[in-house]
């Protein structure tokens, strides 16, 4: 007797007027064809202006709301982005008890401008914005592709543009990861501009190229090596120390100490990507430690659950989790 692989129990069909779809499934369908891929036993078909759903009602409902977000980004901004799909897809996937509507509310926008909007995307990015609000320093600790570096630098961004603070100090630990700065091309300034790019690539997202190129010759935004914040305080500005799993204790404790009057810190890294040599302590991993009971520090741990980059990553992180446990 024929047995049907999927059991049919609920069918939804979702309208999408006025949208090219091209927009909405992306060029070649390989947004569509990537939610097929996630979503193998709900039956998905699009035709003309509808987009058929047939398959578990658990499942279908999932996918209700993936498609309404995609179509409020069409609609919004005129297109729909692959992180933004990644995203909706992992809290679809993920056991966090937020719901999916994570695009539509200006309650998720962290920073926003005439021509782009960063939201936070996961719960794990919820809670930094809530602790940020909350507490003048906030560790935010976790995997790759997670956002820890974007949502800080977008949290800072909307504290200077609100005129909470006056500047923003973007630092990062020069660590030699498997190269030698020695061997690299240029004067230091070019041999540490590959350590500080990704801070670079972050502000980019959120401000024009003049107005980031204005703001660094004015020193309201500094992008620096740790090593350069030893000896200085920091009034009515906004700390983030990246890539902190690389910073010793000693470096962690004069960065912590560079806060001054009205000043904010959020440091970021992943404690299973350390590059100090063996006999040197990460500042990161003892923080909770040394940290954990002074009032005004917090702490965000974010998985693999938070990852918004491709579904690979969290496939990768997954994995290394099983071996490093065996």
């Amino acid at each position: 007797m024929f047995k049907p692989s999927v059991i049919l129990t609920t069918e939804k069909i979702i309208e999408i007027q006025g949208i090219e779809p091209v927009i909405l499934f992306g060029p070649y369908d390989h947004l569509l064809k990537k939610i097929k891929n996630e979503f193998s036993d709900v039956q998905i078909t699009a035709r003309g202006t509808q987009i058929i759903l047939r398959g578990n009602r658990e499942e279908v409902a999932l996918l209700e709301q993936i498609f309404n977000e995609m179509i409020f980004l069409a609609n919004k901004h005129g297109e729909v982005l692959e992180n933004d799909l990644n995203a909706l897809i992992n809290l679809a996937l993920s056991p966090s008890p937020w719901p999916i509507t994570i695009l539509h509310g200006d309650e998720d926008i962290i920073v926003a401008s005439s021509d782009y909007t960063v939201r936070a995307k996961t719960n794990g990015q919820r809670r930094m914005v809530a602790e940020a609000k909350s507490n003048d320093i906030m560790f935010a600790i976790g995997p790759a592709g997670t956002g820890k570096t974007y949502t800080a630098v977008a949290i800072a961004v909307a504290a200077w543009k609100a005129k909470r603070v006056k500047r923003i100090v973007l630092a990062r630990p020069a660590v030699e990861a498997g190269e030698s700065l020695g061997f690299l091309p240029g004067d230091l300034a070019q041999k540490i501009d590959p350590y500080l790019r990704p801070l670079y690539d972050a502000l980019q997202d959120m401000l024009t190229a003049e107005k980031l190129k204005l703001l660094t010759e004015q020193r309201v935004i500094e992008i620096v090596p740790l090593a350069y914040m030893r000896g200085r305080t920091m009034n009515n500005s906004f700390i983030i120390l990246d890539e902190a799993q690389n910073a010793s204790n000693k470096q962690m404790k004069m960065c912590l100490t560079r806060l001054g009057i009205n000043s904010k810190a959020i440091i970021t890294g992943d404690v299973t990507q350390i590059d100090l040599p063996k006999d040197i302590d990460s500042g990161l991993t003892n923080s909770p430690k040394i940290l954990k009971d002074i009032k005004g520090i917090s702490f965000v741990y974010l998985d693999k659950s938070d990852v918004v980059r491709h579904k690979l990553v969290r496939d990768i992180i997954n994995a290394y989790e099983i071996h490093e446990q065996q």
